[in-house]
Parts: C-alpha cells; sequence; structure tokens
C-alpha cells in the first residue's frame, strides 16, 4: 500500500482528498502547516508528497527545498491555486515532480498521483552531505565545517551556499537567487545577494578574485565550481 502525505491547511479540502485517495487504496496522512509536513516527511519517508504552497509556519517552496537539500527524493506533487509562469519555474526548479493548479478535478489528481507512484515506486534517500575543499556541508542538521571547524553561518548565508551547491557547476543569476532564497517577485532588485556572497566566502576562505570556489560571471551570475 502506498503512503501518501498531503500538506494543506484547508482542514476540508484535505479531509476531502484524504478520503477520496484513502478509496482508491492509499494510506493516507495529513498535515496542516509546512513545519509539521516537514517534520512529517522527513520522519515518515512517505511514497508521495503532495504540496501546497501557501502554507502556515513554513511555506512550501521551504518545504520543497530543505527536503531536497537534505537528500530526500521521494516524489512531490504541487498542488496550489498559485499557477503563475514563475511559480512553476520555481517550483520544477527545486525539485517537484509535478505540479497541479487548484481548483482541479479529481480523476486528474489521481491520475497524476498513480503516474507519480509508477514512476518512483519508493523515496530513495541520498547522503545529505557533500564537501568541496576542506568544508563538509551537512544538509540535514544545516551545519557547515571547514577543516573540521563549525562555522556560524547567518540562516540566508547557509541557504545560499545551498542554492548554489543545488546548481553545482551551472551559472545561476543573482534573480533566480533573490527568487529562490529570499522569495523575492520577479524582476526585484536587491543587492543581499552581493551582501550575503561577500560574508560567505570571507568564511568559506574563498577570495573572490581569485575565487577556488563561488566564481562570478561577469554580467550573468554565479557559479559555484568547488
Amino acid at each position: 500500500m502506498s503512503r501518501i502525505l498531503i500538506v494543506e491547511d484547508n482542514r476540508d479540502y484535505a479531509e476531502t482528498l484524504g478520503a477520496n485517495l484513502e478509496r482508491e487504496g492509499y494510506a493516507v496522512t495529513i498535515a496542516h502547516d509546512g513545519k509539521e509536513g516537514l517534520e512529517r516527511a522527513r520522519a515518515d519517508r512517505p511514497d508521495l508528497l503532495v504540496l501546497d504552497l501557501m502554507l502556515p509556519a513554513l511555506g512550501g517552496f521551504t518545504v520543497l527545498q530543505r527536503l531536497r537539500d537534505e537528500g530526500i527524493a521521494l516524489p512531490v506533487l504541487i498542488m496550489t491555486a498559485r499557477g503563475t509562469e514563475e511559480e512553476k519555474l520555481r517550483g520544477f526548479g527545486l525539485g517537484a515532480d509535478d505540479y497541479i493548479v487548484k481548483p482541479c478535478g479529481l480523476r486528474e489528481i489521481l491520475a497524476r498521483v498513480k503516474a507519480l507512484l509508477r514512476r518512483a515506486p519508493a523515496a530513495t534517500p541520498v547522503s545529505s552531505e557533500t564537501g568541496f575543499g576542506d568544508v563538509t556541508v551537512d544538509f540535514a542538521a544545516r551545519i557547515v565545517r571547514r577543516a573540521g571547524v563549525e562555522l556560524a553561518l547567518r540562516p540566508k548565508e547557509f541557504d545560499l551556499l545551498a542554492a548554489l551547491l543545488r546548481h553545482r557547476g551551472r551559472v545561476v543569476s543573482r534573480g533566480e537567487l533573490l527568487r529562490e532564497v529570499w522569495g523575492y517577485a520577479e524582476g526585484a532588485e536587491s543587492r543581499t545577494v552581493e551582501t550575503h556572497l561577500a560574508s560567505l566566502r570571507q568564511r568559506l576562505g574563498d577570495d573572490p578574485v581569485a575565487s577556488r570556489y563561488i566564481v562570478t560571471v561577469r554580467g550573468a551570475g554565479y557559479r559555484f565550481d568547488g
């Protein structure tokens, strides 16, 4: 029996969807805010996560980002009223497997669920740690160590490093980082990326002039080469 976790703050909607999925033979668990949903996904490792985006305590994009950073590879179906192209691209960029815009019919939902479970019948966790140079990153614990010594990164410095590592080897624009790490809207302008990058480089011992890790690509963005 496949296990499905629904993370949805609309209790009536969640209960109705859950009941319909149970009638199809699935075992269903429901969480009503992002924090609880993230904890249940970590602990239970369901076969599929149905995830809303507009959640209390922790937004859906943040839940998805944390799971992928921690190497939790369960299939994720985003189901939300937020259906702009930008939001869809952000969801897929963070590792969503499918995206449905509400309102949607039950038959479509069931078809998407079956397709995802058929493609990935079980979640397969991978290592939640990575490294470069003398630096190790533990995504699950949100700890970075350099030469064995824990670095006191601010939360957004860690999130920025995690985003760069997710896109390792390719150029990521400042706009992409603003959307992915800070949740800014398309076209937003801010110097916060540069400010946090300067601090992050210093903590990692990465010379911005002759960078070993975070390379500035003039006019395009940044690339993690470590």
